[in-house]
Order: C-alpha cells, then sequence, then structure tokens
C-alpha cells in the first residue's frame, strides 16, 4: 500500500514513466507563468465584476505586489525552482488544497458521476446480465493498462500525460483530523484482485481473477452475481456506507471508532483494496418521461437517501459503477487523484464492450464463493450511522437537479459557423445567467493540463468583458442584428483565446495558488492581494461549468461550489447536448429549472443569430 503523499509523488511519476515505456516521457513539465502576464489577466478578469474604484484599488494593489524587488518577484523565483525540482510544481498543492484539505461531504459537493443511458432491461436478470458485461469491460480495460497497450491519448496533436489511468484501480480516499490522504493498493507486491459488490447495503468481495491470473469470463461473474443475490435479500443490516457521506472530520472520528474493531477493520480495508466497487441498486420509484434524467442523474450521484439507494455508496471509493435494476446505470468517482475524461474513456470503452454480443456460459471449474463483509456495529457506530443518515437526506432534500437535452443543434452548428462548439456554449451560459440576474456570475470552467506531466486542471474565467458587452447588447432593441452577431463571436472568439491560454499551461488560477501557497511554505506573510475584497470575489465561483465530451449519450452531473451558486455540466453531440443543471434550495435566489430553461432560450437566442430564418 502506498500513500499518496509528496515523496512518493516525485518517486511514483517516474515510475509511471519507466513502466509504461514512455508513456509520460514525451510530454513536457507543466511550466510556471510569466508573473506579470498572470496579473494582467487577473486584473481584466476582474472587469465584470467589481465597480470602477474598487477595479483601480485592485490595479494598484496588483502594481504593488509585482514591483521590482516586491514580494511578487521573490515568490514567482521560489516557483520556478520548485519547477525545476518537482514532477509538477502545482498538481501535489492542487490536490492538497482543493480535494484532501476539504472538510465537506464528498456526496454531492465533490464527487462527480456520470448518467448513462438507460439500458433495454427492467428486471434483475437483465441487471445481473449488464453487470456482469460491464465487469468483464472494466477489467479488459485494466488489461490495457497494466499490459502496456493503451493507446496515448492525443490533445490539438500534442501527447496527454496518461498517469491518472494507473491510479483509478485499487485506490480509495480516506478521512484524516485535518486533512484526508488517497491509498494506492496498486503498486504493491500482491496488488489486489478482487472487486467490491454492494447489494441491499450489504457489501461483498468478488475475485475477478482465475488462480492462472486470467480475468473472469462473462459467464463466471454473472454466476458468482446470483450468489450475491441470493445472500443479500432485504434485511434490517445498516446501511455502513453512509458514514462515508459526513463531514470529513465527522467521518474521520467515526472512521477511527470503527476501525478499533478487527471484524471492522478487515472489512473496510478490503473495500478500499478493491479494484472498484459495483453498485447494485433497487429500483426507483417511477416519475414522468421529463424528470426521468434528472431523477436517474441523482440516483448516481447520492443514491437517492437512506429510503432508497445511498447505503450502495462508498463515497470516498475512487471509481464505483452504479447498475440499477431499472436500467438506470451511471458512475460516480471520486476526484482527488483523477478528473472526467479519463473516467469518460473507460466508461465509452466499457460500454462498447457490453455491447458485444457474448454467450453466458456457466464456469467449467467450481468458484469460491464472494466473501461477504461483515461488520460489528456497537452503540456508538450506531449513533453515528443515525447522524449520518440525517444529515445525507438534508443534503440530498436540499439539491436541486434538472437534466436536459437541447436538440436544436449540437456540436456540428457551430462548426459549420466556424467557432467552438464550446466557446458558443459558454457564452450562452453567460447569456442565460445574465438574463436572470442582470449581471454575469464569476464562472470556472475546467480545462485539462494532460499535456503537461502530471497535469491535473486549470479554469477558465468564462465571464469575459466581450461576453458581459454581448449579454447587454443582445435583448437590446437599440441594437442591430449584425452589431449582436459581431459581439457574439468576440464573445466566442475571447473564450476561444482564454481556452487555448489555458491548454497552453498559461492560465492564471493554478499560478495565483502556487504564488500564495509558495508564500506560506516559505513562511512569509500572505500577500495582501489574495486577502482582499477583489480576490474574494473572484473566486466565489457562483457558476461552476464543465464540458465533458464523451462518445456515450451520457451527462456528468456535480453539485455547486457556492451556497447561492449553479453547477452546470455539459456534453455536446453530433445534432444535440446534454444538460445538467443544479442548485441548493436553500438559497432562494437560485432555481435549477429557471436557470436550465435559460439555457434552452440563450441557445436557441444564438442559433437564430447565426442562421436567422428566411422570413427574417
Amino acid at each position: 500500500m502506498l500513500r499518496l503523499d509528496p515523496a512518493w509523488l516525485r518517486r511514483g511519476g517516474q515510475l509511471w514513466t519507466h513502466c509504461t515505456r514512455g508513456f509520460s516521457s514525451s510530454v513536457p513539465p507543466q511550466p510556471v507563468p510569466p508573473l506579470e502576464q498572470t496579473l494582467s489577466r487577473y486584473l481584466r478578469a476582474l472587469e465584470p465584476h467589481l465597480p470602477p474604484s474598487e477595479w483601480q484599488q485592485a490595479r494598484a494593489e496588483l502594481q504593488e505586489f509585482s514591483r521590482q524587488g516586491g514580494a511578487g518577484e521573490g515568490l514567482q523565483r521560489s516557483l520556478e525552482r520548485r519547477a525545476q525540482r518537482m514532477h509538477n510544481w502545482v498538481s501535489e498543492w492542487w490536490q492538497q488544497s482543493n480535494y484532501l484539505e476539504s472538510r465537506l461531504p464528498l456526496a454531492v459537493h465533490s464527487n462527480p458521476a456520470v448518467a448513462l443511458p438507460q439500458q433495454d432491461y427492467s428486471d434483475w436478470r437483465g441487471q445481473l446480465l449488464f453487470a456482469a458485461k460491464l465487469i468483464a469491460g472494466v477489467l479488459d480495460f485494466k488489461a490495457k493498462i497494466d499490459s502496456h497497450a493503451l493507446l496515448v491519448e492525443y490533445m490539438r496533436g500534442r501527447p496527454l500525460c496518461m498517469e491518472q489511468y494507473s491510479q483509478v484501480f485499487s485506490s480509495c480516499r480516506v478521512p484524516g483530523p485535518k486533512h484526508d490522504h488517497v491509498l494506492l493498493y496498486n503498486r504493491i507486491r500482491r496488488p489486489p484482485t478482487h472487486i467490491t459488490v454492494v447489494r441491499n447495503f450489504q457489501f461483498f468481495q468478488l475475485e475477478v481473477y482465475n488462480s492462472d491470473g486470467s480475468p473472469l469470463t462473462v459467464g463466471q461473474i454473472h454466476s458468482q452475481l446470483q450468489r450475491i443475490r441470493a445472500q443479500s435479500w432485504k434485511t434490517d443490516k445498516e446501511p455502513m456506507g453512509i458514514l462515508t457521506s459526513q463531514h470529513r472530520n465527522t467521518w474521520g472520528q467515526a472512521y477511527n471508532r470503527l476501525l478499533r474493531d478487527r471484524i471492522n477493520r478487515d472489512s473496510v480495508r478490503a473495500i478500499e483494496r478493491a479494484l472498484f466497487g459495483v453498485c447494485l441498486d433497487a429500483p426507483v420509484m417511477r416519475v414522468s418521461e421529463g424528470r426521468y434524467s434528472s431523477r436517474m442523474a441523482a440516483q448516481v450521484l447520492h443514491g437517492g437517501g437512506t429510503y432508497s439507494n445511498s447505503g450502495n455508496r462508498w463515497f470516498d471509493k475512487t471509481l464505483q459503477f452504479i447498475v440499477g435494476e431499472d436500467g438506470s446505470c451511471g458512475v460516480l468517482y471520486e476526484q482527488a487523484i483523477a478528473e472526467g475524461p479519463p473516467i469518460a474513456t473507460i466508461v465509452d470503452h466499457v460500454l462498447e464492450y457490453t455491447k458485444q454480443p457474448e454467450t453466458v456460459r456457466a464456469p467449467m471449474v467450481p468458484l469460491p464463493h464472494p466473501k461477504k463483509l461483515y461488520f460489528y456495529i456497537d452503540p456508538e457506530i450506531k449513533r453515528d450511522i443515525e447522524l449520518a443518515k440525517q444529515n445525507l437526506d438534508s443534503l440530498i432534500n436540499d439539491l436541486d437537479i434538472s437534466c436536459f437535452t437541447f436538440r436544436k443543434f449540437g456540436k456540428n452548428f457551430p462548426k459549420k459557423h466556424r467557432l467552438s462548439p464550446n466557446s458558443l456554449i459558454q457564452t450562452a451560459l453567460q447569456l442565460a445567467y445574465y438574463r436572470m440576474y442582470g449581471e454575469l456570475a464569476v464562472t470556472c470552467e475546467s480545462v485539462s493540463l494532460r499535456m503537461f506531466r502530471g497535469g491535473r486542471t486549470d479554469t477558465v474565467r468564462c465571464a469575459t468583458p466581450e461576453a458581459l458587452r454581448f449579454a447587454q447588447a443582445a435583448d437590446d432593441p437599440c441594437v442591430m442584428r449584425e452589431m449582436k452577431v459581431a459581439l457574439l463571436k468576440e464573445a466566442v472568439e475571447a473564450h476561444s483565446i482564454l481556452t487555448e491560454q489555458a491548454l497552453q499551461g498559461q492560465a492564471i488560477d493554478r499560478h495565483l495558488l502556487g504564488l500564495k501557497l509558495q508564500a506560506i511554505e516559505d513562511g512569509r506573510t500572505v500577500p495582501t492581494l489574495f486577502m482582499d475584497t477583489a480576490y474574494a470575489i473572484a473566486t466565489h465561483w457562483r457558476l461552476r461549468t464543465g464540458q465533458v465530451a464523451s462518445r456515450t449519450d451520457s451527462v456528468m452531473c456535480f453539485g455547486p461550489l457556492e451556497p447561492d451558486g449553479y453547477a452546470v455540466c455539459y456534453n455536446p453531440m453530433s445534432e444535440h447536448i446534454n444538460f445538467s443543471v443544479s442548485a441548493f434550495n436553500c438559497c432562494e435566489q437560485t432555481h435549477a429549472e429557471r436557470l436550465a430553461q435559460e439555457i434552452r432560450r440563450a441557445l436557441g437566442h444564438l442559433q437564430e443569430l447565426l442562421q436567422p430564418s428566411h422570413t427574417a
């Protein structure tokens, strides 16, 4: 077992480069952007959100920070030295500050879910058969990683770092008193060969390799899943997985109490060591066809509550596949060590695998029975579970999710007009928010940094001055259509430029984070620019967005970053776009369904501007 600590990151990164025969050797190190460039771009990003007097004050603050011999110059030199000796100068900091030090529950607040197309079965027999094929498909993908047969991915002609693929299997996040850590079991002498399967809140350890090292066939897996079903009838079993949905400090205390007992410790370790988890969910209450996609996304994201399937989750586990008896399915993952694109690639491979015709045959050799994992629940643990139930149900009731498919156009339409599909969608999001609130939201869009060794993500700040000018003009009858089209194209181009800068490692947010954390590491006073009102406004993300493109007709969903914010994720297909929109009910000013309606209207408006009707 390996903890994901700084020293290991440096050693482990080099090990991955070596053992994958160059998967990462051709990927350059992540650069440290020039200080003046970052501060200039940060100042511009503040324009849509600050009145002129506060903007001028922020400008003076930045000039003081960047003056010759000032604090910024020294911190920049320290960052550049760090970049020379580190596998990646910011990824470890990002992982710690954004994930492992966060104390919010992983459920809703952190773990993203991918809701997949509904499958064509509607009973437990179809559920088990599909789950067997799915498990075999995941093992097939893992075999490509283990045999170094996984093809290096490219973006815009450049190879991508493939390190994240080696970390999603046999890994798990573990709560701690002040910060969490990640356990990686795939590089120990005898790596795990089992998965965990959970049904009716009961966990099972299922070996998925034969004694000769070959993976179980679909027929063998199917037979084992039938055995699990026979042993997991609905009883009064406590939903142990609910504990992992708690506030991290609360769960950390319960975790220590849980592990005092040897039976519990062995069961928890089996879950943590597993290659991945499979959640066999019970069917949920039927809803109207219009609400089905939203209900399914919520089920994958959090399980639907303590009276539904939330007890079938272990939210700390890096990778969990959800297979419902009613045909719903999806993926839930913990993102401390992996982002959406690698998960989407795994999902695409697995769903293609499940479509392959394969006769399910009974195993030719006897297989050991799946091992049921038991827990000893004393009164303290019982109280922990009851508290977790209450808190999770409150969190689920507070979350509003609206999923929809925009069918008037997909990514092909913007391409015909030589516009970036992603940038056009982001401009529509800004217009939709502006129509609701009369201002732009501080917006973050995650962009992958896998063009660089050990790269994670950076942020595109989508609320640009150009987007503001277009939003102000869009509904103004005094502005001619030709001018609106010109402003739209300027907004789209501005976003495309920011995206390109981020992909090249020249965005601003990870650099600013690095400057702040470098000051702390050096024992210096944190510069005042990180303590002022402008920075607080600039990092209050009211609109969290992300494009997770997939060949599968799916959509990712996650919760907002702020109580008064939204989260919008989308998957642009050729002729339509899948969206998920979420908000918290506790904020009277936010409403997921209303923003979803405004997004539809904004996209339709952009289509009319770019391609007016013949009568117009």
